[in-house]
C-alpha cells in the first residue's frame, strides 16, 4: 500500500471511505445502517473518536474523524469495523425478513475465504485509503464530498434531506449523532 494511505499522523484529521465487500448494498436496510450509528457514537463517548463529517451510504461510508484520546486512529477504525462487521452479519443472520440472507452470507463467506485474516464471515473490505486532511480548504472539500454523496447517487435532491449523514448537522439542524463537531468553513 502507498505510504499516502496510511494513518502516520495519531492526532491528524483523516478522511477515511470503507465499503461493504463486492460493494454490497447491505445499508438498504435501517436496521443496519443504526448499527453502524450506535457504534459511531459508542466510539465518539467511550474511545475519543471525534467526528467532522459522516455518511452512510447503500455499500460503503464515509467518515472525517480524529481520535482526541491517545488511541491511534488506525486501531480506533480496526475496532470499529471488527465490531460493526460481526454485529451486521449476525442482523443479517437472525432478520428472519431478510430476502438476501443467504446470498449475503454467501458472499460474506467466499471473501473470507480469500482473506488472512478473517476466518468464517467477511464483510468490510480491507482498504480504506486514509487521507490525512491538513488544510482548511482541503478539510472543506472532503466535508462537500460527503455530504453531496447522497445526491451524486441520486437518493436526495439537497444533502441535508439524506437523513443517515452530518449534513443536517452543517445545515444549523440536529442529526442523529451527538457531539459532531461541525467544521467552521470561512470561505
Amino acid at each position: 500500500m502507498s505510504r499516502n494511505y496510511k494513518f502516520h499522523n495519531s492526532e491528524g484529521l483523516y478522511f477515511v471511505s470503507f465499503a461493504v465487500v463486492e460493494w454490497l448494498d447491505v445499508f438498504t436496510r435501517n436496521d443496519y445502517k443504526d448499527i453502524l450509528l450506535q457504534s459511531l457514537s459508542y466510539c465518539q463517548k467511550e474511545k475519543g473518536m471525534e467526528i467532522i463529517a459522516w455518511c452512510i451510504m447503500t455499500n460503503h461510508v464515509h467518515l472525517i474523524f480524529r481520535s482526541i484520546k491517545g488511541q491511534h486512529p488506525s486501531l480506533l477504525l480496526g475496532d470499529f469495523k471488527r465490531f460493526t462487521s460481526k454485529a451486521v452479519v449476525k442482523a443479517i443472520r437472525e432478520n428472519p425478513r431478510e430476502s438476501r440472507k443467504e446470498f449475503l452470507l454467501e458472499q460474506f463467506k467466499k471473501a473470507a475465504v480469500k482473506s488472512s485474516n478473517v476466518k468464517t464471515y467477511q464483510f468490510w473490505r480491507h482498504d480504506n485509503k486514509p487521507i490525512e486532511l491538513w488544510s482548511n480548504k482541503v478539510i472543506e472539500e472532503k466535508i462537500r464530498y460527503v455530504h453531496n454523496n447522497p445526491v451524486e447517487a441520486g437518493l436526495v435532491y439537497k444533502a441535508q434531506d439524506y437523513v443517515y449523514s452530518s449534513a443536517l448537522d452543517y445545515a444549523d439542524e440536529k442529526g442523529l449523532l451527538d457531539d459532531i463537531v461541525v467544521f467552521q468553513f470561512f470561505s
